[in-house]
């Protein structure tokens, strides 16, 4: 540790109030209340907080927001540890919801700024740290406070000259990230316009008639929990639900002879639930739930690449989103809400044709989205390495420089 360095538990240079205020919210009037929504890149988006009909006077002074105070998520699945300092003057007494703990330095021993970045810097331990069960987590007080040990200069001045170098290097950071993320957006977009360019100006020739007619629409079937099996077993077949699609983490295996539907990987399913609402999928084989429904083209007349591409443009997206509803508030789609949409097609032969150009161009989107989440996470992971150094005294005032320069590499 450099000299004029100190280390010290959490706990003993800053407070931590948590277990705000229970929701009972109104539209207007009241109290402003962070949740877990609000904090996002380590900032406090105050838009999305919420009215509280409780009066000024019934909340401890102490646990209403205050400039410098590091707000951190303290329940939750997948928002579990993120932090955000707040960085300027509160415009009205605002405080926090029971998911969110306030981390509160000791005053003279921070620079606000530096504070936050402190705590920037271990938010992976933090959410790492939680405890609970049913995947839902939730960070204990004392478990934020006794955990973790933080080192920083004694110097205020130092500090400072610590903050000016993170914030001009995040700045171009955080500039070349914006732009990347919108390179990545823009990429995705190429693509579906010219999906949806293709299916709404259709062409010479082109067959007009209702999904109806050229497709079956076959729902799933759903085993009882008691046949459920995580494990592979002889005359067991893998039970595919819509979450299956985005990750081989909750596998699931039921008896061959409890199964009713089934899909290959070149079949067309719906995912009949959101959200999202009306996913398009394929590639996994086994037994579909009742979330699922396959799409069975007649292919005398239509194949089932130029449906699957059909089903994907946004234009039945957007039909199906709008005529779709459940009164459990869960929106989701039946056969007879997309039975009678219109579809045109040309011969089979232009199909294939169709469909080799699509294929074409996703190919090449997919290429250039490899490369921008590649830099993204690259430029992710040299904020942590910044981060790292600016906590081991090894920052130096070169590092904007150095920075500017690997971006532009």
């Amino acid at each position: 540790m450099r000299k004029g360095w100190e280390t010290a538990n959490l706990g003993e240079v800053c407070e931590m109030i948590n277990r705000g205020i229970s929701p009972k919210y109104i539209e207007e009037g009241g109290i402003c209340v962070i949740n877990q929504k609000c904090i996002r890149n380590h900032t406090i988006n105050t838009t999305l907080a919420r009215r509280h009909d409780v009066t000024a006077k019934s909340i401890n002074p102490e646990r209403y927001i205050q400039l410098g105070d590091v707000l951190v998520n303290s329940t939750g699945t997948g928002t579990l540890g993120r932090v955000a300092q707040v960085r300027r003057e509160p415009n009205e007494l605002t405080t926090v919801d029971t998911h969110v703990t306030i981390v509160r330095p000791h005053p003279g021993k921070f620079f606000n700024d530096f504070f936050g970045y402190m705590l920037v810097r271990i938010e992976d331990e933090i959410a790492s740290s939680g405890e609970g069960a049913s995947g839902q987590t939730e960070l204990a007080r004392i478990t934020i406070a006794e955990k973790f040990n933080v080192s920083f200069p004694i110097s205020i001045s130092e500090q400072k000259q610590i903050v000016a170098i993170l914030d001009e290097a995040f700045e171009a950071i955080d500039r070349a990230l914006a732009n990347t993320e919108k390179n990545l957006a823009n990429s995705r977009e190429v693509f579906e316009s010219y999906l949806n360019a293709i299916f709404t100006q259709k062409g010479d020739g082109w067959t007009e008639k209702t999904l109806i007619d050229v497709c079956v629409f076959q729902g799933g079937s759903q085993p009882p929990k008691s046949v459920f099996s995580v494990e592979k077993k002889e005359g067991y077949v893998r039970l595919i639900q819509i979450r299956d699609y985005k990750s081989d983490k909750y596998i699931i295996h039921i008896p061959k002879k409890d199964a009713r539907r089934f899909c290959q990987p070149d079949d067309i399913m719906i995912g009949r639930y959101g959200p999202p609402l009306f996913q398009i999928l394929r590639g996994l084989e086994g037994a579909y739930n009742v979330a699922l429904m396959k799409a069975i083209p007649n292919e005398e007349i239509i194949s089932k690449d130029f449906l699957f591409y059909f089903l994907k443009n946004n234009r039945i997206l957007n039909y199906v989103i709008n005529s779709s509803s459940r009164t459990a508030g869960q929106t989701g789609i039946n056969k007879a809400t997309i039975e009678p949409y219109p579809i045109a097609f040309p011969t089979l032969e232009n199909q294939a044709i169709i469909v080799s150009q699509l294929q074409e161009l996703k190919i090449e989107t997919q290429r250039l989205e490899a490369i921008y989440r590649q830099k993204i996470t690259a430029l992710k992971e040299l904020k942590q390495s910044i981060l790292q150094k600016a906590f081991t005294g090894e920052l130096t005032a070169d590092t904007p420089k150095t920075v500017k320069e690997k971006i532009a590499a």
